[in-house]
């Protein structure tokens, strides 16, 4: 069996962003309940979150803007941080959890205690920029991830992936002018938050280091499949990661009240699979999720579970593994087939694709 960790803890759902919000606790209910209901005890190893503290955060976010967000919690009612992103007394904690989980996570595969996790952890931070919340988002996990995994475990080349259906405009934007950390998106345009364009590729000696493929709404498990395979696996190759961190949102599901996409269990083993050969491929196994949108309580339990089930197989598990790795061989994109196409054209530039 595999050593897999999760992070996971009940103080996360004491975000609470404002009545009737689809950023729920419910979201983290479900996916725990889904956990506890498909594995055992020992298939995954609990890993403790702590808080990041100021220091850290400050890697990422300017200190004016992270005051702004702790004042928060010493008012007594919700404060409206932009017309989507609401903060309770207890969101700046639990926020500090979430990146903190993170760091945990990452500490616990650096020193072998777990080969790969996935932080089960909210608020979500893709969209988190250095001096703004946005998109139910207030600090950027991912973001100060891999800035972890530079400062304190000095790895040199860090690859985020991003399969969000919303761009992570606050990740490109931290990244945008650093060659050693590569960022991949993949998501639905146009459409909320507007950034992600083909065009976008990085900036100055970085060009070629931020990786785009805007996806038109009805692409499923076949279009994610194919540009895994034919974009993201020969850039990765190239690249040689030293870690994998990966945005892992569930809101592409075929249900997903905020989407138009059509991606089913199907499409999130083949994801999932595909990034595990690249992690291992790449850099010694070393991959964790970190879960961003997904607004479908079936769809997030599908998502994660699927990816969970991806991680813990081993090569004896043949239907688990096979049946993702012969999909992705055969996939080819439909819907995505002009952007997938205009995206290997663009990256052409900088990559051997």
């Amino acid at each position: 069996m595999k050593k897999i960790g999760i992070v996971r803890d009940n103080r996360y759902m004491d975000h609470i962003p404002g009545p009737s919000h689809v950023e729920s606790p419910e979201r983290l209910k479900a996916i725990y309940q889904a956990i506890d209901e498909c594995f055992v005890h020992d298939e995954l190893i609990n890993i403790e979150p702590r808080q990041a503290n100021f220091e850290e955060l400050n890697w990422n976010h300017y200190a004016n803007y992270i005051k702004s967000i702790e004042a928060t919690q010493n008012r007594q009612d919700f404060t409206t941080l932009d017309p989507d992103t609401i903060a309770c007394p207890e969101s700046f904690s639990v926020a500090t959890l979430a990146v903190g989980g993170v760091f945990a996570a990452i500490d616990a595969i650096m020193t072998g205690k777990v080969e790969a996790g996935f932080c089960l952890i909210r608020p979500p931070g893709h969209h988190a920029e250095p001096d703004r919340a946005m998109g139910f988002c207030l600090f950027n996990n991912i973001a100060l991830g891999a800035y972890y995994c530079q400062k304190v475990h000095s790895l040199d080349r860090c690859m985020i992936v991003d399969f969000d259906l919303h761009h992570g405009n606050g990740t490109q934007r931290s990244f945008y002018s650093q060659k050693n950390v590569l960022y991949f998106s993949t998501h639905q345009y146009p459409y909320y938050p507007g950034t992600g364009a083909h065009t976008e590729v990085g900036s100055g000696s970085a060009k070629g280091f931020t990786v785009n493929c805007p996806l038109p709404a009805g692409c499923g498990d076949q279009d994610y499949a194919a540009i895994f395979k034919l974009l993201l696996d020969p850039i990765c190759s190239s690249f040689k990661p030293d870690i994998i961190l990966v945005s892992a949102g569930f809101d592409i599901f075929w249900q997903d009240p905020l989407g138009g996409m059509n991606v089913t269990e199907k499409g999130f083993s083949a994801i999932s699979r595909a990034l595990i050969t690249m992690a291992e491929t790449t850099c010694n196994g070393r991959l964790l999720f970190v879960l961003e949108g997904g607004y479908s309580m079936d769809g997030l339990k599908t998502g994660v579970i699927s990816i969970l089930r991806q991680l813990v197989s081993r090569k004896e598990d043949d239907s688990v593994i096979k049946d993702a790795t012969k999909f992705l061989e055969e996939a080819q994109p439909f819907a995505a087939r002009q952007s997938l196409e205009k995206a290997i054209g663009v990256q052409k530039s900088y990559w051997d694709l």
